[in-house]
């Protein structure tokens, strides 16, 4: 009996949103940026402008440069397949798209000078939501609490004190969402065990 190993498309809305990101990235540098600023960069434009309600959810495909790609990718290819396991995978698209809209949508009605690019948001939400892999009633997972003040803590600081390039804010909120969620999707499970 011949048994082969092979490759296994195991997560495939973790695999479809890296895939898009690298591709968005290429065509970036193909067109020296400019695709970027038309469609994957999301900043205070004109409500009538329709690109900016598409903008609102992918400017989380774009990136500014190969270290910022590399580095979400990453961190979702790391937690993305094992939530997307335990979740599913119109859970985690739900996430996706929640986490890109909402993190939008308070940038752009709060911090009209700044522009968001990039699925760092994501990823935050990702680190939160990992930190609760088990939840029992009445308790709160101290790898959450260490996660959160690590990561958040972080972003508050750098947030305060640097002075770059980087939205603290995108990442705070997608760590508040991932929290949130990971709050009441293990919350659920833990009432439906009890009955």
């Amino acid at each position: 009996m011949n048994k082969r190993w092979k490759i296994s498309f195991n997560s495939p809305v973790i695999l479809g949103f890296v895939g898009i990101c690298f591709l968005v990235m290429l065509v970036s540098i193909l067109t020296g940026g400019r695709s970027n600023d038309l469609l994957f960069v999301t900043w205070h434009s004109s409500l009538r402008d329709p690109l900016t309600y598409v903008r609102f959810f992918t400017y989380i495909f774009g990136h500014d440069g190969w270290p910022h790609l590399i580095a979400n990718m990453g961190y979702i290819l790391l937690l993305g397949p094992l939530l997307e396991e335990k979740y599913g995978s119109v859970r985690i698209l739900q996430i996706i798209a929640i986490t890109a809209v909402v993190t939008s949508l308070i940038n752009y009605i709060f911090f009209w000078q700044v522009a968001l690019c990039g699925a760092s948001g994501i990823c935050f939400a990702f680190i939160l939501l990992s930190s609760f892999t088990s939840l029992n009633e009445r308790e709160i997972p101290l790898t959450f609490l260490l996660v959160a003040a690590i990561y958040l803590g972080q972003q508050i600081y750098e947030g305060i004190t640097a002075h770059d390039n980087i939205s603290n804010l995108g990442h705070i909120i997608g760590g508040v969402i991932g929290a949130v969620v990971g709050f009441v999707l293990n919350r659920k499970t833990v009432r439906g065990r009890r009955r």
